[in-house]
């Protein structure tokens, strides 16, 4: 029952002092209510690891909720996020019992018409799913990813006492307002309702495959959607080096210097050519094929939680990437602004000196020991006191490129991602102006520029009559109003004629440019 449960999470949150993390507001009933614990020492180990075995007795859910707060530097003190990355999505597997009924279920079938062998010991096991080994009857080789019994009514509740406990710290603690720890659970569930269903994971996997079918930079696996299910998975089976295996990838003479490469171009690559990213690009997903040596490439698994960015979101971000790289902080604080990651009406110069004052310590360094993932990190956190939080679509890019960029630097330690970074942005963002995607920007949307433009002045009369409104009420301004609705009826006259021309204009152009 969900009050023995609640009671189980109480008792936690005082064994383990979790009361200490929180600045209550002064004077709340809670605080005084848990003044006298105040009165005795916390246990030997600091609160990041008491927070660490607090999260872990409690189950795989909260498990994998620490795991996605320790991605969420912009809210965690460090020592926190370090000490939640160590927090394994490990847990006993569940017996093949209940995995050939699952199974048997989703095809209405026996697993022995499904599957020519199975074999029922799992090769990995998480908390929201466990994966097996088998053949199909036409010999194709197959991981099947199975999830756990009941696990949908478990996150169910779970999820909903989190997101009791973020209402509760919403209201008691002192930085509820600002941190918001019910968007946070929010975030973290549409996360997890993601994993639930395996034909969104499948979706994911077979997006990312069709990015990169050439397969020369990374190598995804095929998707089975034939023996596709909500709580079935299969996919063709890897072969590959852990990413983590230093030792094997030397052993196989694989070229190091090119892998770390082409890490950091996979990266770039997804985010700016594709807009879609693997948001969970963890040691644990990620191993490298043996097939090319000189030119080797990646191979990544589990798609379940990905990234994607609009292309406004593409366009500041490179500019911001690149405006960091130069060292503009005019610049930067200007896109921080006009993006809406701080508040519209911030002040400019005091951002522009509170950039300033996060990189010039960090760019005394030599560029080889700075990790740019880290200096994002410091980017965003110092920008917290001007209002807006992050978006979560850049906080899992950030996650990522930590990810990435900690992968290179193990792999080839002279891995020059700032040489890397720099030229490809400077392409990228002169790109964008380019005849050519000028003339694809046309023929995708040359529909709805015409629709605009017939629309346009209309909307703009609307708007008028609002302002009028406005004027009349308040009796202010008329005169401006007056001059306004005078311009703008001049400009009607034109109306056709303006969508003539921009008829003439995407014509000429989509022929001019034409191959």
């Amino acid at each position: 029952m969900i009050i023995f449960r609640i009671i189980f999470i109480i008792f936690i949150v005082l064994k383990f002092r979790l009361d200490e993390f929180f600045k209550l507001r002064k004077n709340s009933l809670l605080s005084i209510l848990l003044y006298p614990l105040s009165l005795i020492k916390s246990k030997k180990d600091n609160r990041a690891i008491r927070l660490r075995l607090a999260l872990e007795s409690l189950g795989p859910i909260f498990i994998k909720f620490g795991q996605m707060l320790s991605t969420r530097k912009d809210l965690l003190p460090n020592d926190i996020a370090i000490e939640l990355s160590k927090l394994q999505d490990k847990v006993p597997p569940f017996e093949f019992k209940k995995v050939k009924q699952t199974i048997e279920n989703a095809y209405s079938k026996k697993i022995s018409s499904v599957f020519k062998e199975f074999n029922e010991k799992p090769v990995a096991s998480a908390s929201v799913a466990q994966v097996h080994f088998a053949i199909l009857h036409n010999g194709e080789k197959v991981a099947v990813k199975i999830l756990r019994p009941n696990i949908e009514s478990e996150v169910k509740k779970d999820i909903k006492l989190l997101h009791l406990i973020a209402n509760i710290l919403y209201k008691i603690w002192s930085d509820g307002k600002r941190l918001k720890p019910d968007e946070v659970v929010s975030e973290f569930e549409r996360h997890t309702q993601s994993e639930l269903n395996l034909l969104l994971e499948a979706g994911h996997c077979s997006h990312l495959g069709e990015n990169f079918k050439d397969k020369k930079l990374l190598v995804v696996p095929s998707v089975f959607w034939d023996y596709c299910h909500e709580k079935v998975m299969v996919m063709e089976r890897m072969d590959g080096i852990p990413i983590s295996n230093i030792d094997a990838i030397k052993k196989n003479k694989i070229n190091l210097s090119e892998l770390a490469k082409n890490g950091v171009e996979i990266f770039f690559t997804q985010v700016f050519r594709d807009g879609f990213f693997h948001a969970d690009m963890h040691p644990g997903n990620i191993f490298v094929s043996k097939e090319n040596i000189t030119c080797p490439s990646y191979i990544a698994i589990d798609c379940a939680i990905v990234g994607s960015l609009s292309r406004e979101d593409q366009y500041n971000l490179a500019r911001m990437l690149q405006a960091t790289l130069k060292q503009d902080y005019d610049k930067l604080s200007q896109l921080f602004i006009a993006a809406g990651w701080v508040s519209s009406d911030t002040n400019k110069s005091d951002l522009e000196q509170t950039l300033r004052a996060t990189c010039e310590p960090i760019f005394e360094k030599p560029l080889s020991e700075i990790e740019f993932g880290s200096l994002l990190l410091y980017l965003f956190d110092s920008t917290r006191q001007f209002g807006p939080s992050i978006q979560p679509s850049l906080i899992l890019l950030q996650k990522t490129l930590i990810h990435i960029e900690g992968m290179g630097r193990e792999i080839y330690s002279d891995l020059d991602f700032w040489g890397l970074a720099e030229p490809y942005l400077d392409e990228w963002i002169s790109n964008q102006f380019s005849p050519i995607k000028l003339k694809e920007f046309l023929e995708q949307n040359h529909y709805e520029i015409l629709d605009k433009a017939s629309s346009l002045p209309g909307e703009i009369f609307d708007l008028l009559d609002s302002i009028k409104f406005l004027a009349n009420d308040g009796k202010k301004n008329i005169d401006l109003v007056k001059n306004l609705e005078a311009s703008l009826q001049n400009q009607r006259k034109w109306q056709n004629l303006t969508i003539l021309t921009l008829i003439g204009i995407i014509m000429i152009l989509m022929g001019t440019m034409l191959p």
